[in-house]
C-alpha cells in the first residue's frame, strides 16, 4: 500500500524572503494554532523554509500556507516515498542554502519536539522524524558534508587555528561590534581564549557586545593600547577608511595574526609587510570558503547512498507496521463474527473459535509473501481489504 505521508511547503528555493517572513511560524501563536487545524503534522519552520509534513491528505496544510498570504506557485508538494526523501535530505543538509549546514539538524528534532508537546504527532511522522534525525547525525560522522569552514566568520576562526593551533589564553581584538563580529565571537567562544577585547566607535554598543562574551570594551581611541595587547585582530567594523596602518603597529616580538572582514576594509594592506604581522583579507577568506564547498559538493554522491538506505529501512518497518495493524484489525473481526454466528458460546469458546478464524490471514500476512496477495476470497467486511497492496 502506498506510503500516507505528504509534504506541503516552501524554501529559499521557491520564495523571496518576504514571502518566507509571510509563511514562518512562531512557536508562542501561530504553531499550535496550526497544528490544531492541522490534526496530525509536523511543522519546520526557519528563516529559510516553512514545511508541513503530515499523514493523509494535504489540502488543509496548502490551505493554511496560501492563507498567510503565500501564492500557488511559491509551494511544492510531495506524498509518499518523495516527502520522506525530501525530509531526509533536508535534515542531511543537502537542501540548505548552505549546503551541509548543522543547524538545520537542530531545527528538524525541535519541529518534532514541538509536535509532541502539542499531541500532533502518530506513529509514521515519529518513525519518519526520528530516522531523518538519525540520519542527519550519520551523514555528519561519516561523510565530509559539514567539513571546512562555509561561512567567512567560521573561515577566520580555521585560519585562526591553523596558525596558533590553539587559542587557549590567547588575548583576541576584534574591532565592530556588528553582526559579523558577534558571529566570529560566537564562533570563537568554545575556544577558551584568554580574553576578548571589543573596540567600537560607539561606546555603548561594544559594551553591550563585551558584556555577552565576557570581553572588555574599548572605544576606538584606545585602538593603539589594544594592538599593543593582542595576539589575534579581526577586523569587522564599519569604516570609510582604514583605522588599523602599518604606523599605528606598535613594535612587538611575538606575532599578530590579522584577519580583515571588512568591505571597506579596516585594515591597510601594507599592515601585512610588517616584520610578524600576518594579515588576510576577504578574498583569503572566500577563497576558503570555495574551496571548502566544492569540498562538501564531492560528499553528496555519499550522503544520497545513506538516504537511499535509510529509506529502505524505513520501507521495511512500514510494511511491518501495517502487518501489525491487520493483524489487530483481523483479530477484532474474528471476534466480532464468532460474537454474531455464536452468540451463546462461552467466552473461552467464543476466544478460540475467533483464533481458528484469524489463523490462516494473519500466517498469510506474516510471511508476506504471494500466498497473501492470491489468498482464499476475503468477505466484503473483512479489515485485510484495507491492508491489501495495490496492484
Amino acid at each position: 500500500m502506498a506510503l500516507p505521508l505528504y509534504l506541503v511547503g516552501l524554501s529559499h528555493k521557491t520564495a523571496p524572503v518576504e514571502v518566507r517572513e509571510r509563511a514562518a511560524l512562531d512557536q508562542a501563536v501561530a504553531l499550535p494554532a496550526a497544528l490544531r487545524t492541522l490534526g496530525r503534522a509536523v511543522v519546520l519552520s526557519t528563516c529559510n523554509r516553512t514545511e508541513i509534513y503530515g499523514v493523509g491528505s494535504p489540502k488543509e496544510a496548502k490551505a493554511l500556507l496560501l492563507a498567510r498570504g503565500v501564492e500557488a506557485h511559491h509551494l511544492y508538494q510531495k506524498e509518499g516515498i518523495e516527502a520522506l526523501r525530501h525530509l531526509f535530505r533536508v535534515a542531511a543538509g543537502l537542501d540548505s542554502l548552505v549546503m551541509g549546514e548543522a543547524q538545520i539538524l537542530g531545527q528538524v528534532r525541535e519541529a518534532l519536539f514541538l509536535a509532541r508537546e502539542h499531541g500532533a504527532t502518530e506513529s509514521l511522522l515519529e518513525k519518519a522524524f526520528q530516522s531523518a534525525i538519525a540520519l542527519g547525525k550519520r551523514a555528519r560522522s561519516e561523510t565530509g558534508i559539514g567539513a571546512g569552514a562555509v561561512s567567512v566568520a567560521y573561515a577566520a576562526l580555521d585560519l585562526a587555528l591553523a596558525v596558533y593551533g590553539d587559542l587557549t589564553g590567547l588575548v583576541v581584538a576584534v574591532l565592530g561590534a556588528g553582526e559579523m563580529a558577534e558571529l566570529f565571537l560566537t564562533h570563537l567562544k568554545a575556544q577558551g581564549v584568554g580574553r576578548v577585547l571589543v573596540v567600537n566607535r560607539t561606546p555603548e554598543r561594544a559594551e553591550a557586545l563585551a558584556e555577552r562574551f565576557g570581553g572588555e570594551a574599548y572605544p576606538l581611541t584606545a585602538l593603539p593600547e589594544v594592538l599593543r595587547q593582542a595576539d589575534l585582530v579581526v577586523a569587522s567594523a564599519a569604516a570609510p577608511h582604514y583605522l588599523v596602518r602599518p604606523e599605528d603597529l606598535p613594535k612587538r616580538a611575538k606575532p599578530l595574526f590579522l584577519i580583515d572582514i571588512a568591505l571597506p576594509r579596516n585594515i591597510h594592506p601594507g599592515v601585512g609587510r610588517l616584520p610578524h604581522a600576518y594579515l588576510y583579507n576577504l578574498d583569503d577568506l572566500e577563497r576558503v570558503v570555495e574551496r571548502n564547498l566544492k569540498a562538501r559538493q564531492g560528499e553528496v554522491p555519499k550522503v544520497e547512498a545513506l538516504i537511499e538506505g535509510a529509506l529502505g529501512d524505513y520501507l521495511e518497518w512500514y510494511a511491518g507496521h501495517r502487518v501489525r495493524e491487520a493483524i489487530r484489525a483481523l483479530k477484532g473481526w474474528a471476534h466480532r463474527e464468532v460474537a454474531r454466528d455464536l452468540p451463546q458460546a462461552d467466552p473461552l469458546t467464543q476466544h478460540k473459535e475467533a483464533g481458528r478464524r484469524a489463523h490462516p490471514w494473519i500466517l498469510s500476512l506474516k510471511t508476506r509473501t504471494k500466498a497473501f496477495l492470491q489468498g482464499p476470497p476475503c468477505p466484503e467486511d473483512c479489515p485485510l481489504l484495507a491492508f491489501r497492496p495495490r496492484p
